[in-house]
């Protein structure tokens, strides 16, 4: 499974103890931000062009910050949060960044 599809399905389990009136904010946010990394790599790819597929990239990565800040304001209103859950997709979301600039670079050269 490659590893933003992973972070979805965390994502989606980290969520659902989240507090009821957050269901259409924040866990709303977090749940699209996950979801939008995988699919503006597979947008951008789908484009056929190198520098549109590394625009779609650069719009993955900015997803990845996206949600790794909704994670730390989730943490910082004391959530329920699985924190072995959480520190997954944490780690996740670094190795993903890492691997979307190294490929991003590729595309450049």
């Amino acid at each position: 499974m490659a590893k933003s599809i992973r972070i979805v399905v965390l994502v989606y389990k980290l969520t659902q103890n989240f507090p009821k009136e957050e269901v259409y904010a924040l866990t709303s946010q977090i749940k699209s931000a996950s979801v939008s990394i995988h699919s503006n790599i597979a947008e951008g790819f789908g484009r056929q062009t190198d520098k549109s597929f590394n625009h779609f990239l650069n719009i993955s990565r900015g997803s990845l910050n996206e949600l790794e800040t909704q994670l730390i304001i989730a943490k910082e209103l004391e959530f329920n949060l699985d924190e072995k859950i959480l520190n997954e997709i944490m780690l996740l979301i670094e190795e993903e960044s890492k691997m979307i600039h190294s490929f991003s670079k590729k595309l450049k050269e």
